[in-house]
């Protein structure tokens, strides 16, 4: 494979993310140097964490996405579940990090300079997280199969979150998170200047640094729980079950486990057939409706069995 089709196949929520969090550290790393910002620099830490981490996440995104071998038959669908919990290694030393300068500049709070610098780049900050979480917002609503537009993706989005893969997920946490994060900031460095109250600026700080471990202990389970290997949600279960009982010749489903693998589903099941089938004509009827759960894009393996009805139905 080529390196422009290995990088078509990486998330692209998590690809634009790390360009706008790389532009991001870079403006608000001069601001804070120039102003002696706290809250500046906290939020500096914030979008260079971002920006690795969605860097990070977008190559394993497109390293999960090789095809199965016959060493690792079911695919590498986990592999981005462990990038991703490498990128909570990075938010975890970052919040270290920033709550350690909050409670620095609370205990010993001074002014910082270039007012109207730092509100530029907060204001400027507060626009590109808003856009890449908006993004973000679209790619849940897309991989949810909704068909929301406009501002209609913000509740859906939000609603559908669980739905959507590991690295999109980790945009959205991530940029609640940035957004809500230069508000903040945009608001401590104002209310400070113009009060002369500047523990502000350290409580400011310390606030984005506690947002930080919130986020990489959330991130950091759900990840956890895919690398173990978790059950899809209800209503994937639903879908794939409508799917194979869709098949004139399927009575019942006797079992169905579906796994999450990265941003695929891998189905294991058992399905029951109309009496009197040979079993050349039984076997074709599974292919087809194999085929036809291949039809799904978020499938990525099947495994089925065939049983003749027991006239007893299980699947409910």
């Amino acid at each position: 494979m080529s390196f422009i089709g290995f990088v078509k196949k990486g998330n692209k929520s998590s690809g634009i993310a790390a360009l706008g969090n790389t532009v991001l550290a870079i403006v608000k790393g001069v601001a804070a140097v120039i102003s002696g910002s706290g809250a500046m620099l906290a939020t500096t830490l914030h979008s260079l964490a971002d920006a690795l981490n969605q860097g990070f996440v977008f190559f394993g995104s497109a390293l999960a996405e090789k095809a199965p071998t016959k060493k690792f038959p079911t695919g590498f669908g986990r592999v981005i579940n462990l990038f991703v919990l490498v990128a909570v290694i990075v938010i975890s030393i970052m919040a270290y990090e920033t709550i350690h300068k909050g409670w620095e500049l609370i205990q010993h709070p001074k002014e910082s300079t270039d007012i109207w610098l730092n509100v530029g780049v907060m204001l400027f900050a507060v626009l590109i997280d808003g856009l890449i979480l908006f993004k973000a917002m679209k790619e849940i609503a897309h991989e949810s199969r909704s068909v929301a537009k406009g501002l209609g993706v913000i509740a859906v989005a939000v609603k559908n979150v669980r739905l959507a893969s590991p690295p999109t997920r980790l945009v959205f946490y991530e940029d609640i998170i940035a957004t809500f994060g230069a508000l903040l900031a945009l608001v401590s460095i104002v209310i400070a200047h113009f009060t002369g109250f500047y523990i502000l600026d350290g409580i400011g700080t310390l606030l984005i640094g506690l947002l930080l471990v919130g986020i990489a202990i959330k991130i950091g389970y759900e990840n956890t729980l895919g690398l173990i290997g978790v059950a899809a949600p209800k209503e994937v279960e639903t879908r794939v079950a409508g799917i194979i009982l869709s098949d004139v010749n399927v009575v019942d489903i006797q079992s169905l486990r579906i796994l999450q693998e990265g941003r695929k589903y891998h189905v294991e099941s058992y399905i029951e057939l109309i009496e009197g089938l040979t079993l050349a004509a039984a076997d074709d009827i599974k292919i087809r409706v194999r085929d036809k759960l291949f039809e799904d894009p978020d499938i990525g393996d099947v495994t089925m069995g065939i049983l003749e009805t027991d006239q007893i139905q299980t699947w409910k």
